[in-house]
């Protein structure tokens, strides 16, 4: 009787190590090529932002200033500071753990961001509608400064 139920178990065994090592392999390699696109992607100045949905590449619009002398400009950062209070409710200290991500801001490059503001990820709206392309870069600047708290 127990060799019977094995024999029966066998297959199912196989069939599930052969489904997952495939979907294994694509996790990772989906994992890898989006760290790529967060640290190693684009550049502070670059001239497009990553397409969430597709990996592709949107165009960053001319009036976006992402330089490294905007960024690092004590009024734009402060700026960001005071736009993120609207951010703070879902990625701030009292939201953990939750409702949104934990933020890095080490990992990220100013487009990814950007991006990310303007036009939202998953769970998260975008905020083109709510923040012109000045206070998204301003909020840009604060999160990537060392001046950024949650």
């Amino acid at each position: 009787m127990v060799a019977t139920r094995w024999a029966l178990i066998t297959p199912l065994v196989l069939v599930i190590a052969v489904s997952w090592v495939p979907a294994c392999a694509a996790a990772e390699q989906a994992t890898a090529e989006a760290s790529t696109s967060v640290a190693g992607g684009a550049t502070a100045g670059a001239s497009s932002t990553a397409d969430a949905a597709s990996g592709a590449l949107r165009p960053l619009p001319d009036d976006v200033d992402l330089s490294p002398a905007f960024l690092e400009d004590p009024a734009h950062i402060k700026a960001g500071r005071k736009l993120w209070k609207q951010c703070r409710h879902c990625h701030g200290k009292a939201a953990y753990p939750g409702k949104a991500p934990k933020l890095n801001p080490g990992r990220y490059e100013p487009v990814f961001v950007y991006d990310r503001i303007t036009y939202g990820f998953e769970k998260m709206p975008p905020w083109k509608d709510v923040f012109d392309a000045t206070q998204r870069a301003q909020l840009v600047a604060y999160i990537l400064s060392n001046r950024f708290s949650p």
